[in-house]
C-alpha cells in the first residue's frame, strides 16, 4: 500500500503561480495529478513515467503546467503557471503501479490517490 500526501495548494490571483508537491511512501511506477472542481466530473491534469522522461498534459493545460518527479525523494511536482480561474478546483495526486497516467486513462483505473489539496485563483 502506498500513502500520498500532498501539499502547496492556496490561494493565488490570475497570472500567479503555485508548485503543488506530492510525496509517496514507496517507489511507484506512474504518478500524475487530476482536478476536480465543484459539480464536476475528476479530470486528467498531468502525468509522468518512471524515469521523468516522459510527460503528458490535458490540452488545458499545456505550456503552463510542468509535472516532475524526483524519486530520490519519492516525490512528484507539479508547477503551476499563469494560472487562471478557470483552474480553480482540488488537486489530488494519483499514482499507479502498472499503468501509465496520461491523457485517457480513467480515474477509476487509478490505483493509488491523495488526499486531495485546495487551489483557488482569484479573477
Amino acid at each position: 500500500q502506498v500513502q500520498l500526501v500532498e501539499s502547496g495548494g492556496g490561494l493565488v490571483q490570475a497570472g500567479g503561480s503555485l508548485r503543488l508537491s506530492c510525496a509517496a511512501s514507496g517507489r511507484i511506477f506512474s504518478k500524475g495529478w487530476f482536478r476536480q472542481a465543484p459539480g464536476k466530473e475528476r479530470q486528467f491534469v498531468a502525468g509522468v513515467n518512471w524515469s521523468g522522461d516522459m510527460t503528458y498534459y490535458a490540452d488545458s493545460v499545456k505550456g503552463r503546467f510542468t509535472i516532475s518527479r524526483d524519486n530520490a525523494k519519492n516525490t512528484v511536482y507539479l508547477q503551476m503557471n499563469s494560472l487562471k480561474p478557470e483552474d480553480t478546483a482540488v488537486y489530488y495526486c494519483a499514482a499507479d503501479s502498472n499503468n501509465l497516467i496520461r491523457v485517457g486513462v480513467a480515474p477509476s483505473a487509478i490505483e493509488y490517490w491523495g488526499q486531495g489539496t485546495q487551489v483557488t485563483v482569484s479573477s
